[in-house]
């Protein structure tokens, strides 16, 4: 059995936030629409932390009582997570918001997707792009590394990158001049946080990129989980999923200990 946690950090990008599966479901002050920001009102709480935190049973009620506040008991809840946020964000933004210490901590770590597509954004040359994916991966082992250090005695679960594009390459309103982006960069960096949860102590693999295939680009809107006003934002039901396969992953490791 796992350790009890006692508290719960989200870190990473808008894969973790409750923006826009809150801006899906109709759920949020007027002006955070307008401003496109959680600070200018009141957001729900259906972003994929804050579900697996603590089931929304109006909306989800399939899973209730399947949460992490059910299940340990006074635990508590951070989510530092940002929109847009890089791996140099949770890095010095982030994880800078948490104190050294030896709780018992389950961690969810969303992040790489917004420095692949800023890379994609200039269309190197191969030779380029092969440099920045290797440059990131070695990010992600730093990023990884200071967290399990700040951390010791959490269980990280790492989750993989997801393709709106459903393997085409292309994800309508975004990087649209960029052409058809380069997904074996995409796949490379999966791998490599695969690889990283096959040798690391108390590192989980989430696999969101698996969950997410065919609910993007290639798919009707009502098929999607994707938000319909830019497919890179996780909608309700995605964020919904993304809480799943973490909550998969969680029980996986359960039964493994």
């Amino acid at each position: 059995m796992l350790a009890y946690f006692t508290q719960y950090v989200a870190l990473g990008d808008s894969m973790s936030i409750d923006l826009y599966p809150a801006l899906d479901a109709g759920e949020f002050d007027v002006a955070v629409a307008l401003e496109r920001d959680p600070a200018a009102g009141s957001v729900a709480p259906l972003g994929a932390a804050s579900l697996l935190y603590q089931n929304d049973n109006a909306r989800w009620p399939e899973d209730q009582g399947d949460d992490l506040a059910a299940r340990y008991p006074g635990i508590t809840y951070r989510n530092l997570a940002s929109d847009g946020a890089t791996i140099g964000d949770v890095f010095g933004e982030q994880l800078a918001q948490l104190d050294e210490g030896d709780e018992n901590t389950l961690v969810t770590l969303t992040v790489g997707g917004n420095d692949l597509l800023s890379a994609f954004a200039n269309k190197p040359r191969a030779g380029v792009l092969d440099a920045i994916a290797r440059d990131v991966a070695e990010a992600y082992d730093f990023l990884l590394d200071a967290i399990r250090r700040t951390l010791p005695n959490a269980l990280i679960l790492l989750t993989t990158i997801y393709d709106p594009s459903d393997r085409t390459g292309r994800i309508p309103g975004v990087l649209e001049a960029a052409g058809a982006l380069p997904l074996s960069v995409l796949d490379g960096m999966n791998a490599h946080i695969r690889m990283l949860c096959g040798g690391t102590p108390n590192v989980v693999l989430a696999d969101v990129y698996t969950r997410f295939l065919n609910h993007g680009a290639g798919v009707p809107d009502e098929e999607r989980w994707y938000w319909r006003r830019s497919l890179m934002e996780p909608n309700a039901t995605g964020a919904h999923e993304i809480r799943r396969v973490w909550r998969e992953a969680l029980d996986a490791a359960d039964l493994d200990t």
